[in-house]
């Protein structure tokens, strides 16, 4: 009977027996919540790991604390674990993690080994430091940095904003699978950012095994591709382990406002598309004298180069001009904080390029005629959380503008009401985390969300491969998008990049 409740369990968690609510968990948690931390517990117990997908804003971080403290209470009558589990996050949300400790679980103990938060130095810091915490808090970074992290055998392993792992060869995923640890949880709500294989390399780390090598995983997906039932095998393998909720179902949560996203097309200058002409004639002499990885980093080199002219010359020119007048993108840009301006609302905008967010915050604080906000790779971790709370709490903060890598993940900006996409990272999964910074519990209103794209350029033709993978992604968690720009020929390529002229500047 055991076996064939936890085997329901796992194919329906709906069906779960409800458990007592911690005791020291300040919140309510909603009904698919519950079910969450049910699904969760039940798969923690039978020492396999599970996969938290729920969209961007469902409250996955709740639901890791609500187990955290059941894991201590015990409210089933089974002895209490003592033993710290091991919570590893990007850097940017260890701040999040501690303000939501904070808000919902106080009575949890804490230990966080990184130098933003840390008392002592890295490299003095031992087990002994951890010794009596709930919960130790480290980063992707540093965990093959503190040998004690990596030799401790941990009773349950959170990875948060798990696609850090998709790549299965860099050393920060190595030194993560490595981690000893009897369950292990992956939160995230992009299961696949780009290709199946993000998958396999997730489920490397939560059921090592259950989808075979990674070569042989390869075999599989390429055959269930070529057959006429799709990808169902691979959902059946996969779903047991994977808990996957969406905002837009209004069976899981009806009082969250709409979201609508439109493009916004932007013309270019004429400097622009001089400048735009010039590098694919560059490209396109290139690719006659490189083959190979040489022939991979000037394609790459080229779309990068052609990015930066859509955004602004001077993001190319490096001159420091900065004239608005000089980009389409500017122009619409203006045309945009002009609507929000007149309605007192705030925008999120986010770019790509690091060195974007100091003049897009110039150029609007023009149009708003006060200052805004700004955050990107080289702001100090500890300033982070005080960026996020200034732009929630104040109001007099009309604009937050943030690098698409630092603020796309993990942050509660639900002050916003308009998600701008400045330039695109040709990624929809990470551009849909970015647009849930605005978009989750707690928003009380319509989120308009606008993509800008330069027509008759690579950015209106990868737009189209963007909406094609995000068809893929809804059949199973995505298998194969378009093709890799580095893979097509030639003329495949030099059509993609080349400019239609006539679309470009009728704007």
């Amino acid at each position: 009977r055991w076996l064939q409740d936890a085997l329901d369990g796992l194919r329906g968690p709906d069906g779960l027996r409800e458990v007592p609510r911690p005791r020291d968990l300040r919140a309510e948690l909603r009904p698919y919540q519950r079910v969450g931390v049910r699904w969760l517990a039940l798969l923690q117990r039978l020492g396999l790991g599970a996969c938290l997908a729920d969209d961007m804003g469902l409250g996955k971080t709740l639901q890791v604390l609500a187990l955290l403290l059941a894991r201590r209470e015990r409210p089933d009558g089974t002895a209490p674990e003592r033993r710290a589990a091991l919570l590893v996050v990007p850097a940017s949300l260890i701040a999040n993690w501690k303000a939501e400790i904070d808000r919902f679980a106080p009575s949890l103990r804490v230990a966080v080994a990184h130098p933003s938060m840390a008392e002592k130095p890295m490299e003095e810091m031992t087990a002994e430091d951890a010794a009596g915490a709930d919960l130790v808090i480290t980063t992707y970074g540093f965990v093959h940095r503190l040998p004690w992290v990596a030799q401790a055998q941990w009773p349950l392993v959170v990875l948060d904003e798990a696609q850090a792992i998709k790549n299965p060869g860099t050393r920060q995923t190595r030194a993560v699978k490595a981690l000893e640890a009897r369950s292990r949880i992956a939160l995230t709500g992009t299961p696949v950012e780009n290709r199946l294989g993000d998958l396999w390399s997730l489920f490397d780390f939560l059921n090592p095994g259950l989808l075979g090598s990674a070569r042989a995983f390869t075999s599989f997906v390429k055959q269930l591709g070529e057959r006429p039932g799709g990808y169902a095998p691979l959902r059946e393998l996969t779903r047991p382990y994977i808990l996957r909720r969406l905002k837009t179902d209004r069976q899981i949560i009806a009082d969250l406002p709409e979201k609508t996203e439109v493009r916004a097309y932007c013309g270019l200058t004429e400097l622009q598309a001089v400048l735009y002409q010039q590098s694919v004639r560059h490209l396109a002499e290139t690719l006659e004298r490189v083959a190979g990885i040489e022939r991979r980093g000037a394609i790459l080199a080229s779309l990068m180069r052609l990015k930066q002219i859509c955004n602004h010359p001077s993001h190319w020119l490096k001159d420091g001009a900065w004239a608005p007048g000089s980009s389409g993108k500017f122009a619409r840009l203006r045309e945009l904080a002009e609507v929000v301006a007149d309605k007192q609302e705030k925008a999120l905008v986010f770019t790509q390029f690091r060195e974007m967010a100091e003049p897009l915050a110039r150029f609007l604080e023009g149009v708003f005629g006060r200052p805004g906000l700004v955050m990107h790779g080289s702001t100090p971790v500890r300033e982070r959380r005080e960026l996020v709370e200034a732009f929630q709490d104040d109001a007099s903060a009309p604009f937050f503008v943030l690098s698409l890598k630092v603020g796309g993940t993990g942050l509660n900006l639900t002050a916003a009401s308009h998600v701008i996409h400045f330039d695109r990272w040709w990624n929809p999964a990470v551009e849909d985390q970015a647009t849930d910074r605005a978009f989750r519990i707690g928003q009380e209103r319509n989120v308009l969300v606008h993509k800008f794209v330069c027509r008759g350029t690579v950015e209106e033709r990868i737009d189209a491969m963007i909406a094609e993978k995000q068809r893929l992604a809804r059949q199973v968690l995505a298998a194969r998008g378009g093709a890799i720009l580095t893979e097509l020929s030639d003329a495949e390529l030099l059509r993609v990049v080349a400019l239609d002229l006539k679309s470009a500047l009728e704007m």
